[in-house]
């Protein structure tokens, strides 16, 4: 068994993050989404791991490596135009050869990793397994239909979807799916989607089994995505204090503070984790939040939120809450007058202001 794990495409809901960094790196709890990805496949005890990257950017192999940190070989397959799942599959065929492999998309999370659902695809004869969850939304994804128990068809993001099922982002094959991703056309969107593939395997009789994923699924594709992510992972950390809390500091629930981090004259009420050499003073961080590495925080309020490395909030009045700030961001008291708002803002940024 081989993992094959998607991190290319342009990530246009989550920009402006992404104008600047791969959406599949953007960190949650302080670690790149992709990471989880690829310790899921690790923990499934598998040892040969392909991802699929943008060919005009070596971003994600030079932050990943050879797979040497997770014990694992690591192969990674440039994509020069995004062209769909299906097309991911297709190129990536050298790489897979013969053997059975699950494709994992990077940016989705998953509790309880994805060894269960390899053991239910070795124990099944079928081609291939797909894991199902039931969402709010299924328009936005693949919905499959299902009758007696059997999918018959996969439908990509259908404007009345049959069922309350989305195609999680987590899929098994055996080599019959090269077969597939060659024989689709592109759908309207000019993309080969994977739900055309998947439909195409079951109308060539071949067997598509399916699980429920019970417990919780976050495909991370939008802001709101990566702070329920964020959430969830906090909601499971086990505290941690490597950093420094003065005595009228006070850190409360499930924290963790890395190396070099300082709390002055702050409450930390968890779940939270601030990242290196993070400084909290006279602030309040309040539960679901993530710190970045070097962020410094002072005379401010944050809450279910997360902050990137190297940023600093200031003298800020009203508690900052449900937001995403990049790498290097800065939300300081203005100084001088008039006393007003003032923005530098780039492309597709979102501000609310009281």
């Amino acid at each position: 068994m081989k993992a094959l794990i998607a991190s290319g495409g342009h990530g246009t809901r989550l920009r402006p993050l992404t104008h600047t960094q791969n959406k599949h790196l953007i960190p949650i709890a302080n670690k790149p989404i992709l990471h989880y990805a690829i310790e899921a496949a690790v923990d499934a005890g598998i040892k040969q791991i392909g991802i699929i990257h943008n060919a005009d950017s070596k971003e994600v192999p030079n932050a990943i490596g050879n797979g040497k940190r997770w014990g694992v070989k690591i192969t990674f397959i440039p994509q020069k135009t995004p062209a769909g799942l299906a097309h991911v599959v297709k190129i990536a065929e050298k790489f897979i050869g013969k053997d059975n492999f699950i494709f994992y998309l990077g940016d989705n999370m998953v509790v309880g990793g994805v060894k269960r659902f390899i053991d239910e695809f070795e124990k099944s004869d079928c081609n291939c397994w797909l894991t199902l969850s039931r969402v709010k939304d299924p328009e936005r994804f693949g919905v499959p239909v299902i009758k007696n128990n059997k999918i018959i068809k996969v439908e990509e993001k259908p404007s009345k979807p049959k069922s309350q099922f989305a195609v999680a982002g987590i899929y098994i094959y055996d080599r019959h799916i090269f077969e597939a991703v060659k024989k689709i056309k592109p759908s309207a969107r000019g993309e080969y989607e994977i739900s055309d593939a998947h439909t195409y395997l079951i109308e060539h009789g071949y067997k598509v089994g399916y699980s429920e994923i019970t417990g919780w699924w976050k495909d991370t594709g939008k802001p709101a995505d990566l702070l329920e992510a964020n959430r969830l992972v906090l909601d499971n950390i086990e505290p941690n204090i490597k950093g420094d809390t003065d005595k009228i500091s006070s850190v409360l629930g499930k924290v963790i503070l890395e190396e070099g981090s300082k709390v002055v004259n702050s409450v930390i009420r968890g779940p939270a984790i601030i990242g290196k050499n993070a400084v909290i003073e006279n602030s309040y961080i309040g539960p679901f939040t993530s710190i970045g590495n070097n962020t410094i925080i002072q005379n401010a309020e944050v809450e279910y939120s997360i902050v990137l490395r190297d940023s600093k909030i200031m003298n800020v009045k009203l508690r900052i809450e449900g937001s995403i700030l990049g790498n290097d961001v800065e939300i300081v008291e203005a100084n001088g007058k008039p006393h007003v708002h003032r923005f530098m803002i780039g492309d597709q940024s979102r501000v609310e202001v009281a």
